[in-house]
């Protein structure tokens, strides 16, 4: 299987990876910026027996997405699966962020949805998945959220839309909702009160405890199977219900 995550050395993103590190699996791994934390992934992901590939690319640069797809072209030559956890993490209320930083989140999270889509089309077959990360910041007003969530309420439309192109490919495109978890890009969204956020929710939670990785990435894993090829262009909640109360 190969398998591309963006925004693959944190987070869901890194326990994606994790996920389909399995032998002989290829995974392709993006990341901007950390290149301690790209190191300590792709030392965990080779421990599990895939082969690992480190791109280094701003997905925020249309030229940097065809040059990292170029890379991936002479690797292999199909995709199975696309799973898209890039985010431009800027804090602030709509009218406190710059013109600059609000071009800078559409470009990371939204643009780059289109031009990886382009220039990975010849290696996406048919039961090839794309994934898209959303949250309830797309739904809900949330102080300091506003970069956030109205890139990720873009992208829900966007997938929608892409649908229309691709489901007659016989390739998939999805959209997943994972509830709270502790992340980098929480704790630098609500610095020193994250962990606090996700304690107080997980008590809250209906089904009587937190999220977890391996909850999205059980998601994952089934959204990328033959078992979920009818299911397209749709927004999928992981959050325990507690998105509903």
């Amino acid at each position: 299987m190969n398998v591309l995550v963006i925004g693959g050395t944190k987070g869901i993103g890194k326990a994606t990876a994790l996920r389909f590190s399995e032998n002989h699996n290829n995974i392709f791994i993006n990341y901007a910026s950390d290149d301690q934390s790209a190191y300590e992934t792709v030392q965990e992901v080779k421990e599990k027996g895939a082969n690992v590939h480190l791109l280094k690319a701003d997905v925020g640069d249309p030229n940097a997405i065809k040059i990292m797809i170029d890379q991936i072209k002479r690797e292999v030559d199909n995709i199975d699966l696309i799973v898209h956890c890039a985010v431009a993490v800027i804090p602030g209320n709509a009218l406190e962020i710059t013109n600059e930083d609000w071009y800078k989140a559409v470009a990371v999270s939204n643009f780059s949805i289109i031009e990886i889509i382009k220039e990975a089309m010849p290696l996406l077959k048919e039961g090839s998945t794309f994934l898209a990360l959303s949250s309830q910041g797309a739904t809900h007003a949330i102080k300091n959220y506003a970069a956030l969530g109205t890139t990720k309420a873009f992208t829900e439309a966007l997938v929608r839309y892409l649908m229309l192109e691709l489901a007659p490919k016989g390739i998939r495109i999805n959209v997943i909702a994972p509830g709270t978890l502790y992340t980098d890009a929480l704790e630098r969204v609500f610095p020193g009160r994250a962990k606090e956020l996700v304690e107080i929710v997980n008590e809250k939670n209906p089904s009587g405890r937190g999220l977890t990785f391996e909850d999205v990435t059980d998601v994952i894993a089934f959204l990328a199977s033959p078992e979920a090829q009818m299911i397209q262009g749709r927004v999928i909640p992981i959050d325990g219900g507690i998105g509903l109360i």
